[in-house]
């Protein structure tokens, strides 16, 4: 494959169907290639950028931001994922419980 039409095909425009105005509100995410390629961010970028506009105070979010945001809320999620595993392990569980959350107080 030539390296003009490769680089085309790692990234594409995807668009969410239930919002899809024609508008330039799509953010150019990874396509999903083969096994040894993965995306920088698991997240679907779109909804995230419509979770921080239903914010009043976010006016414009660019696609810097909208990916930092995803990027932290998945390493928040992973943490709190694995800290939970390790909480359930050690009460000799191999199932997940709300109390291995912890509390948020």
């Amino acid at each position: 494959m030539e390296p003009e039409l490769e680089r085309k095909a790692e990234v594409e425009e995807t668009r969410d169907p239930e919002h899809d105005d024609g508008t330039a509100d799509e953010i150019p995410q990874p396509a999903l290639l083969s096994a040894g390629h993965q995306r920088a961010v698991k997240l679907p970028l779109t909804r995230v950028k419509a979770l921080m506009k239903a914010d009043p105070d976010v006016s414009l979010a660019s696609q810097e931001s909208v990916f930092i945001i995803a990027k932290a809320t998945e390493l928040f999620v992973e943490t709190i994922a694995k800290d939970a595993f390790v909480y359930a392990q050690q009460n000799k569980r191999k199932t997940l419980q709300r109390k291995d959350l912890g509390t948020l107080d």
